[in-house]
């Protein structure tokens, strides 16, 4: 799936919800988030989307720190949308697809970033002269994140200097489960 197809259902999605809040938006979107607690060994699932008779609902672990189970509530609903055809094969969870290198993670990924974070917001941040790290913690976003998005926006034409990083698809299997995050 192209970056454009992915912003392109980014833009749909805001435009017809125009919410901003992961839980709200997928309570308008009639997808059931369940919070369950999924342990905080680091190997621990950190959520998944399945769909069965024609009902979409998102697991999400409620061990995790509230900012990060946002990210994994719009990274799931990126899966529901954008990779509706597999959701009724399987569901989709860290265990199976959070490999380095996973089309349909990095797609859920890039859907994640386009949909939390702002272009203007961004350039705001690399324009006040904030490091991409600083740009990260001021958006309260991992890292890996921020990159996600930088690539998003270079792909629609956005001249932005290159991320210090280069993220896997997998990267939110390794964020952190337990403790206070410092910079989210």
């Amino acid at each position: 799936m192209s970056s454009k197809c992915i912003r392109d259902t980014v833009n749909k999605v805001k435009a017809k919800y125009q919410e901003s809040d992961p839980y709200r938006l997928a309570a308008a979107m009639h997808i059931i988030v369940k919070k369950l607690p999924l342990g905080t060994d680091p190997n621990c699932c950190k959520g998944f989307c399945m769909r069965e008779c024609r009902k979409t609902c998102i697991v999400i672990n409620c061990d995790l720190p509230e900012i990060i189970q946002q990210i994994i509530l719009i990274h799931e609903i990126g899966h529901a949308l954008l990779h509706q055809k597999t959701l009724h094969i399987k569901c989709f969870h860290d265990f199976e697809l959070f490999d380095g290198v996973s089309q349909c993670e990095y797609e859920a990924n890039c859907f994640a970033a386009d949909y939390l974070l702002e272009d203007e917001d961004v350039l705001e941040m690399l324009n006040a002269d904030m490091s991409f790290f600083q740009a990260a913690a001021e958006l309260k976003v991992p890292p890996e994140l921020l990159d996600f998005k930088f690539r998003m926006m270079k792909r629609s034409g956005v001249q932005i200097v290159d991320s210090p990083i280069t993220s896997n698809s997998d990267f939110l299997k390794d964020i952190p489960t337990s403790g206070i995050i410092e910079n989210y």
